[in-house]
């Protein structure tokens, strides 16, 4: 299961189809929030996430899934490339981040070697 939160309903949709298109279960959040509440919160094998999205964004929700103990890999995407943001997610212990638009190619491999490192975690 791939969870995409991201405020840009479009964006959501897109993704959730591309996965789709390629044989994974994926589905979208409009908000940090949703997600938190969501039964997807403890089947989710990779999230892709935004940065900046109202109320919470993309970092405090990781700072949140980390103190509840939930381990999964995040692929950041934001539309505001930073170097201080890249930092912050590789230190977080991002497995990708990426800069909108981004290409179908570049997200597949990211979620690809994001349920690798999944799989890794688990054995």
């Amino acid at each position: 299961m791939i969870s995409i939160v991201d405020d840009d309903v479009s964006l959501v949709e897109a993704t959730v189809s591309l996965l789709e298109s390629v044989g994974y279960m994926a589905e979208g959040f409009c908000s940090a929030l949703d997600f938190l509440k969501s039964p997807r919160l403890s089947d989710t094998d990779c999230l892709i996430l935004d940065i900046r999205m109202p109320s919470i964004g993309g970092f405090e929700l990781q700072r949140r899934l980390s103190a509840g103990n939930h381990s999964i890999p995040i692929i950041f995407v934001t539309s505001y490339d930073s170097d201080d943001a890249k930092t912050h997610a590789t230190e977080a212990g991002a497995v990708a981040f990426l800069c909108k638009p981004f290409s179908q190619e570049s997200l597949l491999q990211a979620v690809r070697s994001a349920l690798a490192s999944e799989r890794e975690d688990k054995n």
